[in-house]
């Protein structure tokens, strides 16, 4: 489908499924529009085709619908109780109680009653009827169409009161509904506020308050301290504490100095920076948080689609079971059809799905915007309930369980060992692009050493051994022992390889400096592990996973070394890429849910084939937000068993939903046919589960990651 002529719009007041259904067909018959699809979750509507907002209005009329674009500011709404379509029902409340008062004093046989509750019935179920009429004329049965009947055929019997009854209580619900689906969308709706809609930029020597949109790649942003950050960027001037917990869910404000990467919505704490901006406002890390968010609430779940099966059936057979006891008892036993006719409409108010068909999404929306809250990033309501079934989690190393920056551990000085000879080594190791390289660099600047003191000559890298160069006329060598060996064809005393074959068991990677004739000192390098790790691997065992596996394509000494370390009992060494791809194969095979957690780039196939690849570090890598179904933001894997705990609570709630709704429709449904339910008990039994569902799926906002 080509987007030239696509357009997203946002929805105001979108808050049933069967709503979103009507309001996506009515577009549809617009005759500019080619296309278009609702996103009930994210309440947007995807338009392809020439179209105006005002004719899009028009098609969600029945529900008093308001459409803005989709980068247009909200409009301030109005407190709920003052909501216009509220207004309404505390009308229809008072005639209501008049009414009723009125049948006190005149008896039930009076006109004045009747009249009350004729107008009860009219004003609180106006709109209600126009769709359930329009709907009839269609022959689609859904919620609006069942209440509509039943209202209009409680009158038609004579039972005015509790038609009045049954408009009061499903109008209250309707309420009810709008107001926890409102609250379900803030956590998402509230990261859209978190970006400033202007920012100060640097442009021909000036300072200018540009509007975000008009920021282009390139400007130069001034941040002041307290401010957000507009756009995406690298810091070319100044250094400060910038909070980032609205992208990586990190409570604690990150250090930030020249070329390092800031994020839109985060806030600056401290210090005056300068930013390079790197994307326009779109492409923003926080704009492609809210995008894939949205996306996920839209994406159903496989119980969301059972739910939606179970519906299609259940409410024509429920339609047929109504017919079916206003019909059968007075053809076959001569029984009273007013009463019969009376426990018929019982049933279509009863049988509403509403509670049923709300119980799923409602607690998927909550708990991805949840989780986007904390930093993480669910892609979808299908890998929220994989990630709470998953019974192996399987580790990439490098950049995973470890930091993925190799650091200087140990140095063991041997023939007259100066600290001019750690310099002369950084200033070699400089011209390396070896990863080990920048943790000698390191070591020198954390001794205050300069390492331009120096001037290095002869540069020669020797691929997978080592290199040399020449300083101040002495030729100095860097790499393993094999290349001391085998290059120079020294022959280390056994005091020295005792020393090396230590370190090496202590899972460390070592290499030696020297001249052409004797070794100078030993480094001891390893990649630090993540602090969260132990702590970690013991509360997933907690959680009940039944295999944690570590994948590196490291020396299997190294590996076991940091698995005793951490506490991991399986660990698979010396893996290429295709091998650890085989490894996640097996592990489905034998233990079925397998998650796979690495640093989003590398792994690629290991991460695909597994039934959730979970990403790290999401926050500013592009291939971590579009390639993995979970994305952690920040590099803490404390993300990880809180999004297991989030999942598992919204498959509970999930199914507590589910069971709830069709437990309390059977039981209304029983009591259907000793004429023990009454019409107004029935719109009571739907609108309390309703209301029962949609406040223990909010349950799942109050969790947080510990």
């Amino acid at each position: 489908m080509s987007k030239s002529d696509e357009k997203v719009y946002r929805i105001q007041g979108l808050t049933c499924t069967d709503c979103a259904a009507a309001f996506e067909a009515n577009v549809k018959r617009i005759p500019s529009v080619k296309s278009a699809k609702v996103n009930f979750g994210a309440a947007k509507i995807t338009v392809k085709g020439v179209v105006s907002i005002k004719s899009i209005e028009k098609a969600g009329a029945f529900d008093n619908l308001q459409i803005r674009h989709e980068n247009e500011q909200k409009v301030k709404q109005v407190t709920f109780w003052r909501q216009r379509t509220n207004l309404k029902v505390y009308f229809a409340v008072l005639f209501l109680i008049g009414s009723f008062l009125l049948r006190l004093q005149l008896g039930e046989e009076h006109i004045l009653p009747v009249i009350g509750y004729a107008l009860t019935i009219i004003i609180g179920g106006y709109s209600l009827f126009v769709k359930g009429i329009k709907n009839l004329i269609r022959m689609n049965f859904d919620m609006s169409t069942l209440m509509t009947v039943a209202i209009i055929g409680a009158a038609a019997i004579g039972e005015w009161g509790e038609g009045a009854i049954v408009v009061i209580l499903f109008a209250i619900s309707e309420a009810l509904e709008r107001y926890s689906m409102d609250k379900a969308r803030q956590s998402i709706e509230s990261l859209m506020d978190l970006s400033p809609k202007e920012a100060i930029i640097r442009r021909h020597g000036e300072e200018l308050v540009v509007r975000a949109e008009e920021i282009q790649i390139g400007d130069t942003m001034i941040i002041k301290p307290g401010q957000k950050v507009a756009m995406d960027g690298v810091v070319v001037k100044g250094r400060s504490y910038i909070n980032q917990a609205t992208i990586t869910g990190e409570s604690i404000p990150v250090d930030k100095k020249e070329n390092d990467v800031v994020f839109a919505g985060t806030v600056n704490q401290e210090g005056l920076l300068e930013v390079n901006v790197t994307k326009r406002v779109e492409d923003s890390t926080l704009a492609k948080i809210i995008h894939l968010v949205e996306e996920a609430q839209a994406e159903k779940a496989p119980s969301q689609q059972f739910v939606d099966r179970f519906a299609k059936y259940y409410t024509p057979a429920i339609i047929l079971f109504a017919l079916f006891l206003v019909m059968f008892p007075p053809l076959a036993f001569n029984a009273e059809w007013s009463e019969w006719i009376y426990r018929g409409l019982t049933v279509l108010v009863v049988g509403c799905p509403c509670a049923l068909v709300i119980s799923t999404p409602i607690a998927i929306v909550t708990a991805i915007g949840n989780a986007a809250r904390n930093g993480v990033l669910i892609k979808g309501g299908i890998y929220l309930e994989e990630a709470g079934l998953m019974k192996v989690v399987a580790f990439d190393k490098t950049g995973t369980l470890t930091k993925g920056t190799p650091v200087v551990t140990d140095l063991i000085p041997f023939h007259k060992y100066q600290k001019s000879h750690l310099t002369i080594a950084a200033a070699i190791e400089k011209h390396s692009q070896h990863p080990l390289a920048t943790a000698v660099v390191k070591k020198a600047e954390q001794n205050n050493l300069d390492v331009d003191d120096y001037c290095v000559e002869d540069f020669q890298t020797y691929t997978g051994r080592g290199v040399s160069a020449r300083v101040q006329d002495d030729m100095y060598f860097i790499g393993s022992l094999a290349f001391f060996e085998e290059k120079l064809k020294m022959k280390l005393p056994n005091d020295m390889r005792k020393e090396i074959s230590n370190l090496q068991k202590q899972g460390k990677t070592v290499i030696i400096f020297g001249s052409e004739k004797q070794v100078i000192f030993i480094l001891a390098i390893a990649d630090e592990v993540r602090s969260s790790v132990a702590n970690v691997v013991i509360r997933l065992y907690e959680l009940g996973i039944e295999k944690i596996v570590m994948l590196t394509g490291d020396n299997e000494q190294t590996a076991k070394s940091l698995g005793r370390k951490i506490g991991m009992s399986h660990i698979q060494a010396e893996l290429l890429p295709e091998e650890k791809l085989n490894v996640i194969k097996e592990l489905k095979i034998s233990h079925g849910k397998v998650a796979m957690v690495g640093d989003g780039v590398n792994d690629a196939p290991a991460l695909a084939a597994s039934s959730v690849g979970i990403a790290m570090g999401g926050a500013g890598t592009d291939t971590a937000l579009e390639t993995a179904d979970i994305a952690l933001m920040s590099d803490d894997l404390n993300q990880l068993t809180y999004t297991i705990e989030l999942s598992r609570k919204a498959l509970r709630i999930i199914k507590q939903n589910i069971l709830l709704s069709l437990t309390i429709k059977v039981i209304a449904l029983i009591l259907v046919i000793p004429g023990w339910l009454t019409l107004w008990l029935a719109i009571f039994a739907d609108m309390g589960a309703t209301l029962i569902v949609t406040l223990n799926s909010l349950r799942l906002l109050k969790l947080k990651k510990k």
